[in-house]
């Protein structure tokens, strides 16, 4: 089984640029925050990407033994949540509980553990405006002649050390909000002030609403503490966003923030960049009207964390065949009271080890199937320790944790018209009865009607079995 060594895990940091042997502040214990949704709308597949990475990534360091403490936020208050209550003539609670519901469901359809904690922005403005004064006090922060308070960026010596770039870099190479109201143009808010008709919270600085950036600040720190392990989150969150905590945090606490910074690349749809305004933009719920969640997660896993994820129907198709390929494995036998073989243990912990590199994870899944396959047509003894062995390893994964049969008669979810599991046993019933006969013609044309509905026929010494393909 997989064991604690903190000496073998090399993870990339995007604070340094480079992989490195990952060393807990605290021996044994992990502390992992990562940027969540905003809810004001459906999940969409690069949501889904970052839920399914650090799932697997919690789920992976807690088989090596580490006690995982998970952190991922939510934020429920913003201007596109602000603006679609609004336009829904509902407030801002109701939306808001509607949507975390709905983000709920797709975890949970997705095999996604729940976060041990998930803090809602609106539950810590109290500590936001406690970190603000801070940054006051400690000269980073100041109010404007607008009545939002900023952050000084040029008052903080380490700003753009995630990017890698220098404050002149950034301004000329972002399109910077020109507001006269700011010493510079990249100084952010901290505190928004208030607007008729918006949420409103009393401050030292007037009434207002804290900034986005602030509240990962303060429900990271206020609940792993000031210096942690690992911050998460999707590529697109580097900067602004997680640059801005940096300098939030280390600029309120005056120590190091985060050790290491773990970003997951972006998803693109048929090599364009998913964006509604191309119109290739998609929901998990739709994703999931036409394949199994588990298509989609082991979709997900296939490639690693840190490359682009191309989505189209074509990739879908070849993971639910993947997937059918390692279920089948499956079918019919039993680990019993064996137990994994370490061999291919420490292979896929290798892999694991080296920046979570799920495709060669997976690969030693497949290695393990060709085995299982050699092992039963042999009725070698070693079947059921890889069967154990594959059960193990995938379930790190999160992934073939359904019934073989079930999943398999399934199909990774059949497309809606097709025949049930009642009309293709009765047809195989009628099929077996031709063969009896020796009408070998209608027991082809029960075969090739099936295959065109999807449903493949296996023969063998025990009978037929089917699933879908």
């Amino acid at each position: 089984m997989l064991k604690q060594d903190t000496s073998t895990i090399q993870i990339h940091n995007t604070l340094t640029g480079r992989k490195a042997p990952f060393k807990p502040i605290t021996p044994g214990k992990l502390r992992m925050y990562v940027c969540g949704m905003t809810v004001y709308d459906y999940c969409h597949i690069g949501h889904a990407r970052v839920m399914v990475v650090f799932d697997m990534v919690t789920r992976y360091l807690r088989a090596r033994g580490y006690d995982v403490t998970y952190v991922r936020n939510i934020t429920d208050i913003d201007d596109k949540i602000i603006k679609r209550a609004a336009e829904n003539g509902e407030s801002i609670e109701v939306l808001t509980d509607r949507y975390i519901k709905f983000m709920n469901e797709d975890a949970e359809a997705l095999g996604v553990l729940h976060p041990d904690k998930e803090p809602r922005a609106t539950e810590y403005v109290p500590q936001m405006l406690g970190m603000i004064k801070q940054l006051e006090d400690n000269g980073l922060a100041y109010l404007a002649a607008d009545g939002d308070v900023n952050y000084s960026v040029r008052d903080f010596p380490g700003y753009g050390k995630l990017s890698g770039k220098s404050l002149d870099d950034l301004r000329a190479g972002e399109r910077v909000e020109v507001d006269a109201a700011k010493r510079d143009p990249l100084d952010f808010v901290l505190w928004k002030h208030a607007k008729e008709g918006e949420p409103s919270w009393p401050s030292p600085w007037g009434a207002g609403r804290p900034g986005w950036h602030i509240e990962c600040s303060v429900m990271s720190t206020e609940l792993l503490g000031p210096h942690f392990d690992i911050h998460g989150g999707g590529a697109d969150l580097q900067f602004p966003h997680h640059e801005n905590e940096i300098a939030q945090s280390e600029g309120a606490h005056r120590c190091p923030f985060v050790n290491v910074w773990m970003h997951n690349g972006f998803v693109r749809v048929d090599e364009e960049k998913m964006s509604k305004s191309l119109g290739n933009f998609f929901t998990i719920r739709e994703v999931l009207k036409k394949y199994d969640p588990e298509v989609v997660r082991y979709f997900i896993l296939a490639s690693h964390y840190r490359s682009p994820l191309n989505y189209s129907d074509e990739h879908l198709n070849n993971s639910r065949a993947a997937l059918t390929r390692l279920y089948t494995a499956l079918r019919g036998v039993t680990a019993g009271d064996a137990k994994p073989d370490p061999a291919y243990v420490e292979r896929f912990r290798e892999a694991m080890d080296d920046d979570f590199n799920t495709p060669v994870a997976v690969s030693v899944l497949f290695d393990l199937v060709r085995e299982i396959n050699r092992a039963r047509e042999a009725n070698a003894p070693e079947q059921a320790a890889l069967v154990a062995t594959l059960q193990y390893l995938s379930g790190v994964l999160g992934i073939l944790q359904s019934d073989p049969e079930a999943w398999l008669r399934g199909g990774g979810q059949p497309a809606e018209g097709s025949l049930s599991d009642e009309a293709i046993d009765k047809l195989i019933a009628e099929r077996r009865e031709a063969r009896t006969r020796k009408d070998f013609q209608e027991s082809d044309r029960i075969r090739d009607l099936l295959a065109k509905q999807g449903v493949i026929l296996e023969d063998s010494g025990a009978g037929t079995t089917w699933r879908r393909g």
